[in-house]
């Protein structure tokens, strides 16, 4: 399945979460790509809309290989086997600078909007698609230490192996498509997948869907 834009995508996506729609229910959308895809969700669940932070930590020689994940209460999500692989001193400290930067762009994206808490709340996880899985592991641990009733994760894009895996995580994986031959990149699910700035995400962040 190829999507037109993240729009395009967040609006196919809200029509398999509408019974989700309700005071109770928040969409979480992990920046800067999965915000403009819960936007759209948010406009159409009438739902509030926050963020998730969770960075990447990619590999020494193959940056965009995910080696491990950060959320911003410090909560780790690793591919083992390669952790195993890569010095521990370099991966303690490109870890450490993970964490810095997750926090100074809460500091920056709180001067927006206050963080909502999840507690006792359907939370709806959104990104514009999944690969790994690492990055929205790190966001489910972050949401589930604020104790909510209820973790949703919602994608256009995962592999099928990464949803088997996601769904021991959480209570429910909702996708668009999930592919048995994953085409390696999330990217090559959209006509078009243009860098998300972070003044679009603070201008999405300020505007009402509840």
């Amino acid at each position: 399945m190829i999507f037109k834009d993240r729009k395009n995508a967040g609006i196919l996506l809200a029509s398999k979460l509408l019974r989700y729609r309700g005071d109770d229910s928040v969409v979480y959308a992990l920046p800067r790509g999965g915000v403009v895809v819960g936007a759209e969700i948010a406009k159409i669940l009438n739902t509030p809309l926050d963020v998730a932070i969770a960075k990447k930590v990619g590999h020494p020689f193959n940056p965009e290989y995910a080696v491990c994940a950060v959320s911003e209460n410090g909560d780790i999500a690793c591919d083992k086997e390669i952790e195993e692989s890569i010095d521990e001193n370099w991966l303690k400290n490109t870890i450490d600078r993970a964490k810095k930067e997750v926090l100074l762009r809460r500091q920056s994206y709180s001067k927006i909007k206050s963080p909502i808490s999840a507690e006792g709340k359907i939370v709806i996880l959104v990104d514009d698609g999944i690969a790994t899985g690492l990055t929205m592991k790190a966001a489910i641990k972050w949401i589930k230490s604020q104790k909510p009733e209820k973790i949703v994760v919602a994608v256009p894009i995962i592999p099928k192996e990464t949803a088997e895996e996601l769904e021991k995580e959480v209570d429910e994986v909702v996708a668009l498509d999930i592919p048995e031959q994953f085409l390696g990149a999330i990217g090559a699910y959209y006509i078009d997948f243009s860098q998300v700035m972070d003044n679009e995400v603070e201008k999405l962040l300020s505007e009402k869907y509840e």
